[in-house]
């Protein structure tokens, strides 16, 4: 609509309603500018997430393999420990024998 003429009470009125839309658009803008950092830092934090959630999957590989290799090395050890019962129980026959002899 086309400005009212100077020095009508309607020109007051189209001062008033310029100044309420032109604070309207500037809170809008502060909004904007708000939800662009929201979005900003809502992507930063879902990259850090999806990092760990690969670091952690990394370490998940790693236990794994870890825990591997400790049951294999269990494995070795059970007849080592078996052999070493049956080297106890030798080296006391010996020693019987030793003490008959």
């Amino acid at each position: 609509t086309p400005p009212p003429p100077a020095g009508t009470a309607a020109a007051g009125t189209a001062c008033a309603n310029c100044g309420a839309l032109q604070q309207n658009m500037n809170e809008y803008v502060a909004a904007l500018i708000a939800l662009k950092q929201k979005i900003i830092d809502g992507d930063r934090l879902l990259t850090e997430y999806q990092q760990k959630c690969t670091d952690i999957l990394s370490i998940s590989l790693c236990i794994s393999a870890l825990r591997c290799q400790v049951e294999k090395m269990l494995q070795k050890i059970l007849p080592l420990e078996k052999c070493q019962e049956e080297l106890g129980s030798l080296k006391a026959e010996l020693e019987e024998k030793k003490v008959c002899l």
